[in-house]
């Protein structure tokens, strides 16, 4: 069984991605909703909230966890991996390695929260691969909250004003390659591809996807999903059928974050 988590809502690109390479894989889904966003947080709070995601994960008898997070991954994932006996995937490296394989003129955009900008991971490990690499990084602190609240039509004029000014040093950079450094970005890449047209956006969700299904052995099951969340249920249910393209039905449930 695995277990997912994120901020709120945007790890379920991951989730998507994860059904239709694993559709008998029983998954554990958690959205931290009433504490979203992540981003905003210090280190410090980062890594206590993502500790308690990732015991509550536990508790349900997952044997792999996927962090559907860009800020988590960028900022707690070495001590999660030494704190906890089980494998942990992020979402940084995957999407590293995507960017590095898509782009032609060696120049990529990072967008992500002011705390995964700030952590600076995403630049760190392209230039890992491939020194060469030009990069630049915009915090788009906006992105996500816009997501949560359902601003989310490829027509809808606030979300496209935000990322045009948000997006305008990427576009003057040159960049060919935008890693969406937020699993929630991807929700809005129709928007975010009408204001960069023509520059490959990396999808972080579905590449840490990925990678978890490359590197475990799928060992199947119902194909059951269950999802958690630690604030209002109706609204979470609403939203995720848009987002997943498929219903969540009745397996959504309130849990209490900070008993873990």
């Amino acid at each position: 069984m695995i277990g997912v988590f994120d901020s709120g809502m945007g790890g379920l690109t991951a989730i998507k991605q994860i059904v239709k390479m694993m559709p008998q894989e029983d998954i554990i889904y958690f959205g931290d909703t009433g504490r979203v966003p992540y981003g905003t947080r210090s280190k410090d709070t980062i890594i206590k909230y993502s500790r308690q995601d990732v015991r509550f994960l536990l508790s349900k008898g997952v044997d792999a966890i996927l962090i559907a997070c860009g800020t988590v991954s960028a900022n707690a994932i070495d001590i999660l991996r030494s704190e906890f006996n089980v494998p942990i995937f992020g979402v940084v490296e995957a999407a590293a390695e995507k960017a590095c394989e898509l782009t032609g003129n060696g120049k990529v955009g990072i967008i992500g929260t002011n705390a995964t900008v700030k952590s600076g991971a995403y630049v760190k490990h392209i230039n890992a691969i491939r020194p060469d690499i030009e990069t630049v990084s915009t915090p788009c602190p906006l992105f996500v909250p816009l997501v949560e609240n359902g601003f989310t039509d490829a027509e809808d004029e606030i979300t496209r004003l935000c990322a045009k000014r948000y997006l305008e040093d990427i576009k003057s950079f040159g960049a060919d390659t935008l890693i969406l450094g937020c699993t929630h970005y991807p929700i809005i890449a129709p928007v975010i591809s009408k204001v960069l047209p023509g520059v490959d956006l990396v999808n972080t969700g579905a590449e840490a996807a990925k990678k978890l299904f490359e590197s475990i052995s799928p060992r199947g099951g119902s194909g059951r999903i269950e999802y958690y969340v630690s604030d209002d249920v109706d609204s979470f249910k609403s939203a995720a059928s848009t987002f997943l393209e498929m219903p969540v039905g009745d397996n959504v449930f309130k849990v209490d974050i900070e008993k873990y």
